[in-house]
């Protein structure tokens, strides 16, 4: 087990940076060297979930700080989910034309050959290293460590306890990722990730090597488990707005935020003591509109997660950069989006674009740096792929121009008069809806062509050989919570694999994953965990198993008390798909294995 107690970490932090030979040990002139980048990134915490934004119960004085230290984008856009707003931020391009559109459903994967904002700061000579939520690909090669990241601690999927993350992980003590392999961690999630970032970053500082340190929190995300003296802040509250049944989440909602801001003031501390601070820019800002806590507060807005009204997308972000010639603190009003960032940084830290990039965000460093006081009049489009009907539709979208916002084309708001989105005026203002409908038009031709175009996975890699693949990857079938696997969601769907090079594979189906250690045909008692109970697992009468990929078909009985069924083929290289289906004794499908694990012979 990895021990990652924030004292120990700090300590250790400070012997690296402070002892002889240690690297850094005062601030330098932020013209004598590249500057540090941390960005910072929450789940489902939106943009009333911050004291500095009115919440009236919840205390954020750590963020608050960092809030009034920074130039505050108020008219900043994500996508209305996380997967997008994570591929976004880090290629640059629309989720329609990166392929990280959706969470599940085979769409959550950053097309390969895309360069990343860690690719591009790679090559100007940082170290880079991911903590936390990752969610654009758990297999090779879209992994973090495949695209640009020199250090990851990471779980799989939307959130902790989704279908292909370890078995039982509940936010305590949990088993992540680490560069390629597992590894127990002890500690409540937001507290590991935190210290096993300053750690690694105080190694980074103490070999005088610049970072880029992208930090993405598994909170406020449900399951919504906390530490109980987080919990306690909270309990007993009445929240406003709220019912008898779901004042209990809210409390363990603002628990989870208030231990996220526990942590940002330990990064503070961090980079204050390790004499970091002036030449790092740090940025934060949430990964999609409001969630648990939007009934107490959403700063005026319509609209919450997966909403294409306000409340769905607009996020604050946060820039800071003491010794970076940045303008004063405070808000700026003009019209940005996540995509911004790559090319903000890139600019910023003096890197180059990767060769052949090209990005839909545009540079936000001469707003920063006082040079305008405006950028570019331009429209953009807040457009992803649902769960519940994968298949983008041409329309299903918010376009969004100046103080205007075109929702799903039969709805036209004006902010200034109307930011609560409560009157529709496109009968009023025909011509402006008209000119949104020509720009979105213009950049629907632009994505549609391969908004249908999947990326595949590819087995028999020497970089990952064997795999697991899991259900999050089906084509088009939503099927990403480890409830659903619990439940024994009766779905199916097809991944799309690539096979590295023509071999015997042998491919393990199972219904629960190998951690688990059950048969295919059992199911699982409840299981206490830290902070309550997970259900109990229910059976199936899985009687028989199939498997399809590249012109092999072969189906074979599952006796009873079996914990896996093994197939083996003889493949060729190249793209194809591959099927399982498990089946009861009269033959009728079930659903599909949950897990197959792929090992090239």
């Amino acid at each position: 087990m990895r021990h990652a107690k924030s004292i120990l970490a700090l300590a250790t932090v400070a012997v690296l940076l402070l002892s002889p030979g240690g690297g850094v040990v005062a601030a330098e002139p932020s013209g004598a060297r590249k500057p540090n980048v941390i960005v910072v990134i929450t789940d489902d915490q939106g943009y009333g979930d911050f004291s500095c934004l009115g919440n009236p119960i919840l205390k954020t004085p750590h963020l608050d700080r960092l809030h009034d230290q920074s130039v505050r984008f108020t008219d900043f856009h994500v996508a209305p989910m996380c997967t997008p707003t994570r591929g976004q931020l880090l290629s640059g391009r629309d989720c329609l034309a990166n392929g990280a559109m959706n969470v599940s459903s085979g769409r959550a994967l950053l097309r390969r050959e895309l360069p990343t904002l860690a690719n591009a700061m790679a090559d100007a000579g940082y170290r880079c290293g991911h903590f936390g939520k990752w969610h654009l690909g758990d297999n090779y090669p879209y992994r973090p460590q495949d695209r640009g990241f020199h250090e990851a601690v990471h779980y799989l999927s939307s959130h902790i306890g989704s279908a292909p993350d370890f078995w039982n992980n509940d936010y305590f003590d949990d088993t992540y990722h680490h560069n390629g392999r597992r590894e127990k961690f002890q500690g409540y999630t937001t507290d590991v990730f935190f210290n096993e970032a300053i750690e690694w970053m105080g190694r980074r500082a103490a070999e005088d090597k610049p970072f880029f340190c992208y930090l993405a929190t598994a909170a406020a995300h449900g399951p919504l488990f906390v530490p109980e003296a987080d919990r306690r802040k909270y309990e007993g509250i009445e929240f406003p707005g709220v019912g008898p049944t779901r004042q209990g989440p809210v409390a363990r909602f603002f628990g989870m935020i208030a231990n996220i801001d526990d942590n940002m003031g330990r990064l503070e501390e961090f980079l204050r003591t390790s004499k970091l601070r002036d030449n790092t820019i740090v940025v934060f800002l949430t990964d999609n509109g409001g969630t648990v806590g939007v009934p107490v507060h959403n700063a005026g807005m319509r609209g919450r997660k997966i909403d294409l009204y306000e409340g769905g997308h607009r996020v604050p972000c946060f820039v800071r950069w003491p010794g970076g010639g940045l303008r004063p603190p405070g808000d700026v009003a003009e019209l940005a989006e996540v995509q911004d960032l790559f090319p903000t940084l890139v600019e910023l830290c003096g890197a180059s674009l990767p060769k052949g990039a090209e990005l839909d965000g545009i540079s936000l460093a001469p707003l920063l740096r006082g040079e305008v006081e405006h950028l570019p009049d331009r429209t953009l489009v807040v457009q992803f792929s649902r769960m519940n009907q994968p298949v983008p539709r041409r329309g299903d979208a918010c376009v969004l121009w100046r103080r205007w916002r075109l929702v799903g084309d039969k709805e036209l708001y004006d902010l200034v008069t109307d930011f609560p989105q409560k009157n529709n005026v496109i009968d009023e203002h025909a011509d402006v809806a008209a000119k949104m409908r020509e720009e979105y038009e213009k950049w629907w031709g632009r994505v549609s062509p391969r908004v249908n175009e999947f990326s595949a996975l590819t087995l028999g890699a020497d970089a990952e050989n064997p795999a697991m693949l899991s259900p999050c990857e089906w084509q088009d079938s939503f099927f990403d919570q480890g409830h659903q696997v619990r439940m024994g969601a009766r779905r199916n769907g097809a991944w799309n694999v690539v096979v590295d090079r023509p071999g015997r594979y042998e491919f393990e189906l199972r219904r629960w994953p190998r951690e688990a250690d059950a048969a295919l045909d059992a199911g699982l008692p409840a299981a206490k965990h830290a902070d309550g109970t997970f259900p109990a697992g229910v059976a199936l009468p899985i009687a028989k198993a199939r498997l399809s990929i590249a012109g092999f078909d072969e189906s074979r009985a599952t006796p009873a008390g079996d914990k896996s069924v093994t197939f083996t083929a003889e493949l060729p290289a190249g793209r194809t798909r591959l099927k399982t289906w498990f089946m009861d004794a009269a033959g009728e499908e079930i659903c599909g294995a949950y897990y197959v694990y792929v090992k090239r012979l």
